[in-house]
């Protein structure tokens, strides 16, 4: 019994069902977001694409293409416009916050290669190497 408590309590678990719950969490709000703001907006400006009752038909078998023509050109118009209102300002927004914080690593003159900041000697290619604070403006 005190390994599966050991295993419930592991940090990578609580992780996890965290991200899970909070996915859903964004998923219902990113669903919600669709229905009350984007859907009105592709009606307002193209109208509702509706091309469910496209269909082709192959001896007896009806494919009813339509439906997936319907869904892909939904999802295709979403996917843009929450991209432009949602992803794109929020990467700009965290390169905002992010760029104000100081470097701790730097590249290799030699390898390229990340090494620290202040690192005397690259861990990679041995080469040495001035810290950045005594590097020549």
């Amino acid at each position: 019994m005190g390994g599966f408590k050991k295993f419930l309590f592991r940090g990578n678990l609580v992780d996890l069902a965290v991200a899970v719950v909070v996915g859903a969490a964004f998923g219902s709000l990113v669903k919600d977001f669709t229905t009350s703001f984007i859907a009105p907006l592709i009606s307002l400006f193209g109208g509702k694409p509706d091309y469910t009752k496209l269909s082709i038909k192959i001896s007896d078998t009806t494919f009813p293409y339509g439906v997936f023509l319907t869904s892909a050109i939904s999802f295709f118009i979403t996917a843009v416009i929450v991209y432009f209102i949602v992803v794109l300002p929020t990467a700009k927004l965290i390169e905002r916050l992010d760029g104000h914080k100081e470097a701790t690593e730097r590249e290799c003159p030699q390898c390229l290669s990340e090494i620290p900041v202040k690192a005397r000697r690259c861990r990679f290619c041995t080469v040495e190497v001035l810290p950045t604070n005594e590097a020549p403006a």
